[in-house]
C-alpha cells in the first residue's frame, strides 16, 4: 500500500464516522409511526411523555411512557412505541401490555444523537392511535462523544 492509498481509506473512515449515512428523518420517523399505527390515524392525547425538553448529554436521557387506561378486558392498551427523528433508526421500542398488566407505563434510558422530537405512540384495544410528542434539545450529542 502506498501512502496515498492509506491517507484515503483513512479520511473516509473519519468521514464515516462522524457522520453517520444512516440517521433517520423526519420523513422516515412519520412511516414508522404509520406502519405501527396499520393505517388507522393517529390522534394526538391520551399519551403521556416524560423526558426533559434541553438535554446536556445526549448518552443517558430518561424516558417515560405512561397512557391513563382502566387496563381492563374491555378497555386497555395494547401496545405502546416510541420513534425517534434523527437516531440512527426511528424505531426506539415497541412495548405490548394486557389487562393483566395492571398499568399502561414503562421507563427507559436512551442515547440521542441530536436535537429532534421524540414521538410515543399507542394502540388502544378498541383500535384507536394516539400519540404525544417533545421536542429535545441536545447540548452534546451521544455519538460525538
Amino acid at each position: 500500500m502506498n501512502r496515498r492509498r492509506i491517507l484515503t481509506r483513512g479520511s473516509a473512515l473519519l468521514l464515516a464516522c462522524a457522520c453517520p449515512p444512516c440517521l433517520a428523518t423526519r420523513d422516515s420517523m412519520h412511516r414508522a409511526m404509520a406502519g405501527f399505527a396499520t393505517g388507522v390515524p393517529i390522534q394526538s392525547g391520551k399519551v403521556v411523555l416524560s423526558l426533559p425538553e434541553i438535554v446536556e448529554n445526549g448518552n443517558s436521557v430518561p424516558v417515560t411512557v405512561y397512557v391513563p387506561s382502566p387496563m381492563t378486558q374491555a378497555d386497555h392498551v395494547r401496545r405502546i412505541a416510541v420513534f425517534t427523528e434523527k437516531n440512527p433508526a426511528p424505531e426506539v421500542i415497541e412495548v405490548r401490555f394486557g389487562p393483566a398488566a395492571g398499568r399502561a407505563e414503562y421507563s427507559f434510558r436512551m442515547r440521542l444523537a441530536d436535537s429532534q422530537t421524540i414521538a410515543a405512540v399507542a394502540e388502544l384495544s378498541d383500535g384507536s392511535v394516539w400519540s404525544a410528542s417533545v421536542e429535545v434539545v441536545v447540548a452534546l450529542a451521544a455519538c460525538l462523544e
